[in-house]
């Protein structure tokens, strides 16, 4: 049956130097029928990555390239990208992940949502999986409180499931609330689009079915941020406490994200000191922010800690079987 055309989805391809992993990224994108356009954004590369997406066109003339001359980061990469397209739907593709085949049929058979996400498999080797496990889809809310809690990460634990997903959007929500992904941010700065959106209203809905393969890497942007990332990350929480209606528990809830970044930030650029000026220029710098003291010796503290942790301990291995974000209950058969 014909998808329908208030259901069509564009896919967001944001790419940096990613000539090794967009073809599989753009070919699984218009594998999936509900998808009517593809926009991917070379962002600044110098691999070619504009011309390897190329390669994997399908020639059905949903395939859209925008290339910048130089890097603008991700954020203005998909304003871009939403400016130049059209599709009621919006998705989100990062440029070294992929879609398994039929993702969007379960989230497209949901109602009343305006952000719609699945499950996620972490996958060493895309080519190891050609379909996840199946799920049973099992629907629920997620709340401005609840997302953000999720992206408050634990010292030995990985970040809570709400900093992974990649949610379908609603255009005519994100158009009609003027929201734009905010381009001084290089990191969070999808954490900071769907807290605005959370914000403003939007009835975000999770499922379990598995649909977006994550591939993991040592080396993911998230890995590389730099202090000043931090920084800008922070005062966007900040912005957000300033400008929005908030609950109480919401505003307490964006308060502890906000002093968990500021802390990750003040502990980077102690060390960024110390690197430059040496230790006497960093014993100077703390004695200056005495407000900065506490998250600094913490975070030396346990970094030590968890080095030497990691020293007494086994290598760290890439998976050898897929991990799913969220637990799910198999469908009947599956096991």
């Amino acid at each position: 049956m014909a998808q329908a055309v208030d259901e069509t989805i564009c896919v967001i391809i944001a790419a940096k130097n990613a000539s090794d992993t967009i073809g599989l990224a753009v070919a699984s994108a218009l594998r999936e029928a509900a998808v009517s356009e593809v926009v991917v954004v070379d962002d600044g590369s110098s691999d070619g990555t504009d011309q390897a997406a190329l390669a994997a066109n399908d020639g059905s003339g949903r395939l859209k390239i925008i290339s910048f001359e130089k890097n603008q980061g991700p954020s203005a990469a998909r304003n871009a990208a939403i400016a130049q397209s059209s599709a009621p739907l919006i998705a989100i593709l990062d440029a070294d992940d992929f879609f398994f085949p039929g993702r969007f049929a379960p989230m497209l058979a949901e109602s009343g949502w305006d952000f719609i996400a699945d499950n996620i498999a972490f996958v060493a080797d895309p080519a190891a999986l050609s379909a996840p496990a199946q799920f049973q889809s099992r629907a629920r809310e997620l709340s401005l409180v609840q997302f953000v809690e999720g992206n408050i990460s634990q010292r030995g634990k990985p970040r809570g499931e709400t900093g992974f997903l990649k949610p379908v959007m609603r255009r005519s929500f994100i158009v009609a609330n003027g929201l734009t992904y905010d381009k001084g941010l290089r990191l969070g700065e999808d954490y900071d689009f769907y807290v605005r959106a959370l914000a403003l209203g939007a009835r975000y809905k999770v499922i379990e079915h598995c649909g977006y393969g994550a591939v993991v890497r040592g080396d993911s942007l998230s890995s590389r941020h730099r202090t000043e990332d931090l920084r800008r990350l922070y005062e966007a929480d900040n912005a957000v406490l300033a400008a929005m209606q908030l609950s109480a528990d919401a505003r307490s809830v964006i308060t502890h994200h906000r002093d968990h970044i500021k802390a990750r930030y003040e502990l980077r650029e102690f060390l960024d000191v110390k690197r430059q000026s040496g230790k006497g220029g960093a014993i100077r710098h703390i004695l200056s922010r005495p407000d900065a003291l506490v998250p600094v010796v913490t975070g030396i503290f346990f970094d030590k800690y968890d080095a030497l942790r990691r020293n007494n301990t086994s290598a760290a291995s890439l998976p050898t079987t897929p991990r799913y974000l969220l637990a799910g209950v198999p469908v009947a058969g599956q096991g």
